[in-house]
């Protein structure tokens, strides 16, 4: 198994063999808590059968953090305890750690990589991982996971990098000098960004966001600051932007958007509920505008919702096997697979391709292009006025490309010069989101269709 490693370019990520790697990651929080290893298989096989390649999980979730025989993470929920004066049980074939490793195990059988979070951001806001026992923690995790290919380590966990900035960035420092070769970066609070606080650290590899699950109109709660990126959640291409522009480069992504099947505002289960329509929208617009991936998520499935757990959180509705199909998770794949299918490493943003208004709202238009194809994105159907002669070719093909099914549509052959007005087929009954594709003529990049 390749490890992953950034692009030449500083833009993107690939494999060892230079091969392009396009994360669609999964958002599986409790995966060590809540699954045994044959529910892990059967979670790893229905995302692999979907073309996620990376699983977001979380290794100690709470200082009472167990796994499903009951083992705890921590002895007497105590880090120094375990980690410093102890150690693991690692000949407990039930044990937390034993089952870790197996699950890891079986996740590098099936070619599929972990974003592993060494704990939850709450696990430091209430100090029990703090400064008298992060390096020990820190060279623990490093040592025993040194010789793993399928690594990602994701620092953070919902929590404000400039709040116990020591206790990351020495996290963060021991483990990249036990990890060299892993790939870091850091998961932040809601309508935040890695980059905000640990963008020159020399361990962050790549930065994360999360846009976070509000509406537009959910804007501050009481006792916030009144910060635009409070209320920008949804409009995601926003924080790519943010750090496409600094320097030195580093990839981005959107982390932790708004999950499938949760509340709009995350907390109130009288509120509607986030649809595959939405999910697709904040996959398009944050790739489109630079992204190097993207991690979708569920309800259900990122707090691994069973019998027996209870109500469980975020007015969860489904069980999480039964999450597995849910709309929004078999449609990511079609945008993986339309990224791949072209240039990959040469792609930019480029709004100046668009003629007119790129729209606010549910109304934005993004556009990413490579030097001889055109992406175009509207989530509302709306018609597409193209400046030509931004790509190579004097004829260009035009086609309209469906996220929900992957399908396309062809709309004909243009001169590659004006501009040129597209308007979306009929949205047949269901969302009215496309893709705008143009290509140079010569290029055969969907011969097939």
């Amino acid at each position: 198994m390749d490890r992953i490693k950034v692009s030449g370019n500083k833009r993107f990520l690939m494999l060892e063999g230079g091969e392009p790697f396009f994360w669609l990651g999964d958002t599986a929080w409790l995966l060590f808590q809540k699954l045994d290893i044959d529910e892990t298989e059967m979670y790893f096989k229905d995302r692999q059968s979907k073309g996620f390649n990376v699983i977001q999980a979380d290794l100690i979730h709470r200082p009472s953090s167990a796994n499903v025989f009951g083992e705890p993470a921590l002895k007497d929920g105590s880090i120094t305890e375990t980690f410093v004066n102890g150690s693991p049980d690692l000949d407990n074939s039930n044990g937390y750690w034993n089952h870790v490793d197996r699950v890891l195990d079986l996740a590098e059988k099936l070619g599929l990589y972990i974003g592993l979070l060494p704990v939850w951001g709450s696990m430091v806001e209430n100090g029990i991982l703090n400064e008298g026992n992060v390096v020990e923690y820190g060279t623990w995790l490093g040592e025993h996971f040194k010789n793993r290919k399928n690594i990602i380590w994701i620092l953070g966990g919902d929590t404000k990098g400039d709040q116990h900035y020591d206790v990351w960035n020495t996290l963060g420092n021991i483990i990249k000098s036990h990890n060299p070769d892993f790939l870091m970066t850091f998961h932040p609070f809601g309508r935040r960004q890695s980059s905000d606080w640990f963008h020159d650290a020399p361990w962050l590899d790549f930065n994360m966001f999360q846009s976070g699950h509000r509406r537009y109109d959910q804007k501050v709660k009481d006792g916030e600051e009144d910060d635009d990126r409070l209320y920008i959640g949804q409009d995601n291409w926003r924080y790519v932007r943010n750090d496409y522009q600094r320097m030195p480069v580093k990839p981005t992504l959107d982390g932790e958007p708004s999950y499938e099947s949760i509340p709009q505002g995350l907390h109130d289960p009288s509120q509607p509920y986030w649809d595959a329509n939405d999910v697709r929208r904040y996959a398009y617009w944050s790739v489109f505008a630079g992204a190097c991936g993207h991690t979708y998520g569920h309800n259900a499935v990122m707090q691994m919702h069973k019998p027996g757990s209870g109500k469980g959180a975020y007015g969860v509705r489904e069980y999480w096997y039964d999450a597995l199909n849910a709309e929004g998770a078999g449609q990511m794949r079609h945008l993986k697979d339309l990224i791949l299918s072209v240039p990959y490493f040469e792609r930019i943003p480029d709004q100046s391709v668009i003629d007119g208004d790129e729209g606010e709202k549910y109304e934005r238009l993004l556009a990413t292009r490579g030097s001889s194809y055109i992406f175009v994105y509207t989530y509302t159907g709306r018609s597409i006025r193209i400046k030509m002669g931004k790509i190579t070719g004097d004829t260009v093909c035009a086609r309209w490309f469906d996220p929900k099914t992957g399908e396309m549509i062809n709309a004909g052959e243009y001169e590659n010069k004006g501009v040129v007005e597209f308007t979306p087929p009929g949205n047949r009954g269901s969302w009215p989101d496309y893709v705008l594709i143009l290509t140079d003529s010569e290029k055969e990049y969907f011969a097939w269709n």
